[in-house]
């Protein structure tokens, strides 16, 4: 009679990228529910690795500290983004490929509803927290104004349109994230950002180089908006300044 065949050894958890995602998803949840309960300054990294049911090692191999905790996958998905652009067709629509690694990032807010919510409403009270996700956003902008600069390179204003668009599919991006926090989650997020994108896209797409062309030598229109700005009020600038140069 043959022995029973040995159980299947188990994979530890963190073993695998599944596995990883939920060991740093798991965190920043323990984390979030404490430093709501006790507050950011009082709550340390022993308590949320505790919390979690892991050690004090496994939270340091997933977080240089408790402010990163916060933004869990922020560096993994700028590192997408970047191998993403990089490794996109050269003879596509520069603003559409940027349109949809915008969807990526979403993606990234959508995939972790729980953890997106809770640090919406913690970078609202934490100023700490709230500069670090600033300065994440600037991360992301100036990712893409590298890309587009490259792509409109041998445009004339090629680098005052890179950052242009830059800024109005940040801004648009931003403005979605902020409704689909406000509505708990309950917005098509996704659905939303596709319709902000088409109106960037039809606002900057094949028409910059022929205004530019049209008043080359006479005019230079310089654009600044917050990049928090929502992707209406940049267009309309951008509308409202063109149209005072015809």
């Amino acid at each position: 009679m043959s022995e029973p065949a040995a159980p299947a050894p188990r994979t530890r958890s963190g073993r695998t990228p599944h596995g990883r995602r939920k060991v740093r998803s798991a965190l920043a949840l323990a984390a979030m529910e404490l430093f709501a309960a006790q507050g950011f300054e009082a709550t340390t990294v022993d308590q949320i690795a505790e919390a979690a049911g892991v050690g004090r090692r496994t939270f340091f191999r997933y977080f240089r500290s408790k402010e990163d905790v916060v933004f869990p996958g922020h560096d993994e998905r700028l590192a997408e983004v970047v191998e993403r652009l990089d490794a996109a067709d050269p003879a596509a629509d520069p603003v559409v490929v940027l349109g949809r690694t915008a969807e990526v990032v979403l993606e990234m807010y959508l995939a972790e509803p729980e953890v997106s919510l809770k640090r919406s409403e913690l970078t609202r009270e934490v100023s700490s927290l709230r500069d670090k996700e600033i300065a994440s956003i600037d991360r992301y902008q100036r990712v893409f104004a590298r890309y587009l600069r490259d792509r409109f390179s041998q445009e004339p204003g090629g680098d005052l349109r890179a950052a242009v668009v830059a800024a109005a599919v940040v801004a648009a991006h931003n403005h979605v994230l902020r409704q689909w926090l406000k509505s708990g989650g309950a917005l098509d997020a996704m659905q939303m950002l596709r319709d902000a994108l088409q109106q960037v896209a039809g606002a900057m797409s094949g028409q910059w180089g022929e205004a530019h062309a049209a008043e080359a030598g006479e005019n230079v229109v310089v654009g600044v908006v917050r990049t928090a700005a929502p992707a209406g009020v940049v267009l309309k600038h951008l509308e409202e300044a063109l149209r005072d140069l015809r």
